[in-house]
């Protein structure tokens, strides 16, 4: 039986970045620019709803308008994910592609976003590109703050400059991965990052927008993530979404790590169709892994995926929290949802991850009904 395609895609076009971020470290293992995936390659990709362009920096890449040509060939709605330093670029590529999306990296007010990013300068690229977009006519345009230790605070900033010049406003927590090169990235000062996303759900839920409503209900998923708590909704990377590494390799997510587990769903150049990758028996072997994955990851590319098909368990929790924001009532922090659609119990569950390592059972065919972790 063949699996359902999926609707959303990440293309990472490079792992080349001229930033050099404290949260990140891809810059430091530079892709071989002979070797990318190239636009011809990616013609495989299936129809899809939505497909985010990101690096590294993309606009690193000299082909990016074929890529772009590409891939609204196969989706409607594309989005680039850049540190907003290449301005002239980027505005060349708004005007051959009015309706792209572009979301810059902005990671605190001017002093903070340059010292995290490592790239004096960094802040006032990424807002002249923004106010240069809006005055273009873009429309779906912003950018989003990736919260660490040290940003929390002007994040509430950030979110307050989005709504004075009528952008989107997008949150992330730091996380460890395969793909940012990083083993350190915890938060620590939980306290003060779990108020200051209390602040924003709040000032969210006031809003007249049900989209902010939604995204409120996302940033309680970073609060439960902070928490070291088990994701509100599963993780269904590998289903409804997937990544393409420069390489041409599949993954399931951004999220892997090699000291938990990291395995290709199959490279696209292996295939002639991207159905046939889809559908191999890699591809369900590493769906059947991430349904017992122990990492509680909250990042929007899987969690929007989830939180769109399982749409009315994040109804309940706006419904009933928007109710409290009119009255003037505060919504609880500590009322984390757990909502169960069938997942395994043993997905996403660090505690039980810290007391029995993650392997596959060797030997033996996945199977999502028996654990994959063994003594």
């Amino acid at each position: 039986m063949n699996a359902i395609l999926p609707t959303d895609a990440s293309i990472i076009t490079t792992y080349r970045c001229q930033m050099r971020c404290k949260m990140c470290n891809i810059w430091k293992y530079p892709t071989d620019v002979k070797q990318e995936i190239q636009p011809k390659e990616l013609e495989k990709l299936s129809s899809l709803k939505f497909i985010n362009i990101t690096g590294g920096e993309p606009f690193q890449r000299r082909d990016l308008e074929d890529i772009v040509a590409v891939a609204f060939s196969k989706a409607p709605r594309i989005v680039i994910s850049t540190s907003g330093w290449h301005y002239d670029k980027i505005i060349a590529m708004a005007r051959k592609f009015p309706n792209i999306g572009i979301r810059i990296s902005i990671e605190g007010l001017s002093q903070r976003n340059d010292d995290l990013r490592g790239k004096p300068g960094g802040f006032d690229h990424g807002l002249r590109v923004l106010l240069k977009l809006r005055e273009m006519g873009v429309k779906d345009i912003g950018f989003g703050i990736t919260v660490s230790n040290q940003n929390s605070d002007d994040m509430l900033w950030l979110y307050r400059l989005s709504k004075e010049i009528g952008v989107e406003f997008a949150t992330a927590a730091f996380h460890n991965s395969y793909y940012f090169h990083k083993e350190d990235n915890e938060i620590t000062n939980k306290s003060i990052v779990k108020e200051n996303f209390q602040l924003l759900i709040e000032n969210l839920l006031k809003e007249n927008s049900p989209k902010s409503w939604y995204r409120a209900f996302f940033n309680l998923g970073l609060i439960n993530y902070i928490n070291d708590g088990k994701r509100m909704l599963p993780c269904e990377a590998g289903l409804a979404n997937f990544f393409i590494e420069p390489y041409g390799d599949v993954y399931p997510c951004n999220g892997l790590e090699d000291r938990i587990w990291k395995e290709s769903m199959g490279n696209i150049r292996d295939y002639s169709t991207f159905e046939e990758l889809w559908n191999s028996g890699q591809a369900q072997r590493v769906r059947d892994l991430v349904k017992v994955c122990p990492k509680n990851c909250w990042m929007v590319g899987t969690a929007a995926p989830v939180m769109k098909k399982y749409i009315k368990h994040p109804t309940q929790w706006v419904v009933k929290n928007k109710m409290k924001s009119l009255m003037g009532k505060p919504f609880n922090v500590e009322d984390i949802p757990y909502f169960k659609v069938g997942q395994n119990p043993l997905q996403g569950d660090l505690n039980y991850s810290r007391m029995q390592p993650f392997t596959d059972t060797k030997g033996a065919k996945p199977n999502a009904d028996l654990p994959l972790v063994v003594e």
